[in-house]
């Protein structure tokens, strides 16, 4: 893929931001070099690979699921709530 001034002005328009001129050969420089390391993986013959693969067999830690309500917390926040009843938000009604 070639990065290029048109793509810079596709990707600005699409995110919302804003390069400035002198700015924009560095990116597009930048976005090149990004590209290119990312083509790299399309070299890899993943044919035979598990979809499962990992680097290593252990599972990934998982802490106790445990719950927990600390009403202090929920009494602070429901406080700054212009209006409230029985710990829920009051809130005009919007759909008709």
């Amino acid at each position: 893929m070639q990065v290029d001034d048109a793509l810079l002005t596709k990707l600005e328009k699409l995110s919302f931001l804003k390069v400035d001129g002198n700015k924009r050969e560095e990116i597009i420089t930048q976005l090149s070099e990004i590209v290119s390391f990312v083509d790299n993986l399309n070299e890899l013959n993943t044919d035979n690979i598990d979809d499962k693969f990992a680097m290593n067999d252990s599972a990934t830690f998982t802490r106790e699921d445990v719950a927990s309500c600390n009403t202090k917390i929920n009494d602070d926040i429901i406080k700054n709530a212009p209006n409230s009843s029985d710990h829920f938000f009051i809130v005009p009604k919007i759909i008709e």
